[in-house]
């Protein structure tokens, strides 16, 4: 099928949400917030169809937990639209203004990307949060969500046209996908003319794997969130412990969870068997290294895999160090560049293991579950990126946005 008005829609809607103004911008997405909670009865109605349909269709019961929406869910989204309302606008954002030796100065101005296509899977409040930020930020955006959610997200639709008509923007800034084939999002990424400048994909490592393979433009993404907590020579007990536990059993099915533990040769026959006891409660599992199944006599034997897997499940894995350089060694080979953190007292060893473990954050004496838009002061995010290139970590509104050169010259010519 051919998609192309919907990648004109999107051009010509993008000339406009670029330059609105911040007034606009706010008013269009609090009146997105009044249509939402005006037809709330709506958008239940058309949930509990896709509630029904992934119960017929055999979905587990953690993607019907994904998929569904109640009163205090629909309030969550209520108040996310107005978190990104009362944050700072970045479109226009000039910076580094220099005077140079030819009287010219030059700065920097933040602008939108352009179309930013984002895919995603089962979480119909991902809806509301990509458009709202997409919004604000200035950017067209085109989103597809999972054949699963698909009448949520249509509803969810209705109340953003609404909103955008409301305030006289174009309905276009925000399309939702009309159709859950997979040939839209080929459409999206890939051919001789893809339908967005950015693809941000949000979903399961398959999906992930596919955008990034196949993608014909840029790809914000992150593949695996295998999370490291360090536990240095120089360290104590209680703390460590408060942070293994926190990192690990907080919650066990987030990117942000710790998936290995590296504990200093120095402190492991102190730290193992009360980490153990710590772990039994919360019925984790272990797979450890020889000195860990000669400490631990419940852990499993840990495989050469199991130090790249993220588990997002009730296991962990562990292992003996000798030294933070083998600390970092271990987390550059085997991690997967997301969130790794350091428990220790000494300033100089925090400085080294930030400085040397590539990772898009890196925590010292906190739990890698802080590693998050909101709690990072960004409001709402988007994902988390781990790539090298325009933006890693948590990607919020300054991550939809990148910067063009400015030159102000009061008649000078080069010579």
């Amino acid at each position: 099928m051919d998609y192309r008005h919907i990648a004109d829609r999107a051009s010509a809607a993008r000339a406009v949400i670029a330059t609105a103004s911040t007034s606009i911008k706010n008013s269009a997405l609090m009146a997105i917030r009044d249509s939402i909670i005006t037809n709330q009865t709506r958008i239940l109605a058309a949930n509990l169809l896709d509630l029904d349909a992934g119960r017929n269709n055999g979905l587990d019961e953690a993607l019907i937990d994904r998929l569904q929406l109640n009163d205090e869910r629909i309030d969550a989204m209520v108040r996310g639209v107005e978190q990104i309302v009362a944050l700072p606008d970045p479109v226009g954002e000039i910076s580094r203004v220099t005077k140079k030796p030819s009287g010219i100065e030059v700065g920097l101005m933040r602008q939108p990307l352009g179309t930013i296509g984002i895919i995603y899977e089962s979480r119909p409040n991902v809806t509301i949060d990509a458009a709202a930020l997409c919004l604000k930020s200035g950017n067209a955006s085109v989103l597809r969500g999972g054949s699963e959610a698909f009448h949520s997200n249509q509803a969810i639709a209705a109340c953003i046209e609404t909103g955008l008509r409301a305030v006289g923007l174009p309905d276009a800034c925000v399309q939702i996908a009309p159709t859950a084939d997979r040939d839209f999002v080929g459409a999206m990424i890939g051919g001789a003319d893809p339908m967005c400048d950015v693809i941000i994909p949000r979903g399961g490592k398959g999906l992930i794997e596919r955008v990034a393979k196949e993608a014909c433009v840029p790809v914000i993404k992150h593949l695996d969130g295998n999370c490291h907590v360090y536990i240095d020579a120089e360290s104590d007990t209680a703390t460590s412990l408060r942070i293994l536990e926190n990192s690990k059993t907080h919650r066990f099915g987030v990117c942000n969870a710790a998936e290995s533990f590296l504990i200093h040769e120095a402190v492991a026959d102190a730290l193992l068997p009360e980490l153990d006891t710590l772990l039994q409660q919360h019925a984790v599992e272990i797979r450890g290294c020889e000195t860990v199944c000669s400490v631990i006599s419940s852990a499993i034997e840990a495989l050469e895999e199991d130090w790249y897997e993220e588990y997002l499940a009730p296991i962990v894995a562990i292992k003996v160090v000798q030294s933070v350089e083998e600390a970092i060694s271990h987390i550059n080979i085997y991690g997967s560049h997301h969130t790794d953190a350091i428990v220790s007292n000494s300033d100089k060893t925090i400085r080294q293991f930030m400085r040397a473990v590539d990772s898009s954050s890196v925590i010292a004496n906190a739990s890698t579950r802080f590693a998050d838009g909101f709690e990072y002061g960004l409001g709402a995010e988007i994902g988390i990126s781990t790539d090298r290139i325009h933006v890693r970590g948590p990607v919020g509104l300054k991550g939809l946005t990148n910067q063009k050169w400015i030159v102000f010259g009061e008649g000078q010519v080069r010579i």
